[in-house]
């Protein structure tokens, strides 16, 4: 499980998972993996196969800015916080943010996809069949859904953009006759996915909740109850300072992809016993 947590976020997830195989616990050999927002690019980029996470990791590492840095105003912020108070389920929450995304001024979808197809670079077919999946909220009714390449006419950078459309931020991507937002509006991890699985690491960049959006340690607790074997990793408070309000700071990768691979040894027993064995005795 790969969560929400803007291109920060998505840097520390790639030092988490290069610092998890320096160690001999390697994830991309996991059977399923969803991601959202943040995760989603960073999921169909392991899961693909097309990059190593020490090449993923590179990527963040190399100084490189792939867009420009967003930051919300203190209107769209309230908005955020209003939609929050006036919500009761992840959907109706959803059903709000997803209004502010279809009025706000934004780029074209175009440009929008173009950006997300170049972070993708080559991995732009879906991986073998449930392998993968990327979750994205209907802008209208704010359902879930969770795209894995069955879906007539979805193809993945299509559903990776729909994931990654942050309200106020990005336009909402149409697709399968819909308009779609970002699949962390439904919950930053959304590990509740994951339920009927016997082993399931969540990896998420954002740990926070609240009484609409839930946290990835209650889910990840949900998952334990119900006979997983549950690892969640949520950042330390180095990388919490490094990620702080600039999630969405292209100049910021470098620093969160390091402290996540600093903080990676902290977890990779317990990753480990999850995966099946421990790291000292894998390949």
């Amino acid at each position: 499980m790969l969560g929400a947590g803007g291109l920060v976020g998505a840097a520390w997830e790639a030092g988490i998972l290069h610092g998890l195989a320096e160690a001999g616990v390697d994830l991309s050999d996991a059977d399923l993996v969803i991601g959202s927002s943040a995760g989603a690019v960073v999921g169909a980029l392991l899961a693909s196969g097309t990059v190593t996470p020490a090449e993923l990791y590179a990527r963040q590492t190399d100084g490189a800015d792939t867009e420009p840095a967003v930051r919300f105003g203190a209107g769209t912020l309230l908005r955020y916080t209003l939609a929050v108070l006036t919500s009761r389920t992840p959907e109706a929450y959803g059903r709000r943010l997803g209004g502010l995304a279809l009025h706000a001024r934004t780029v074209d979808e175009a440009v929008r996809r173009a950006t997300v197809a170049a972070r993708l670079g080559d991995a732009t077919a879906w991986p073998a069949a449930g392998r993968l999946r990327v979750t994205a909220v209907d802008a209208v009714d704010g359902t879930l859904t969770a795209f894995d390449g069955g879906q007539d006419g979805v193809g993945l950078v299509d559903a990776v953009t729909a994931s990654c459309a942050i309200p106020g931020a990005w336009p909402p991507a149409s697709l399968a006759g819909r308009r779609w937002i970002d699949g962390g509006i439904h919950s930053t991890a959304n590990a509740h996915l994951a339920a009927g699985c016997a082993r399931v690491v969540v990896i998420a960049p954002t740990a926070m909740g609240n009484k609409v959006v839930h946290a990835p340690a209650r889910q990840g607790a949900a998952l334990a109850a119900a006979g997983a074997r549950v690892e969640v990793i949520t950042p330390d408070a180095e990388a919490k300072a490094v990620i702080g309000a600039r999630a969405l700071d292209p100049a910021q990768r470098g620093a969160a992809a390091r402290a996540g691979r600093a903080q990676a040894a902290a977890h990779a027993e317990a990753v480990a016993a999850v995966w099946g064995r421990p790291a000292e005795d894998r390949d």
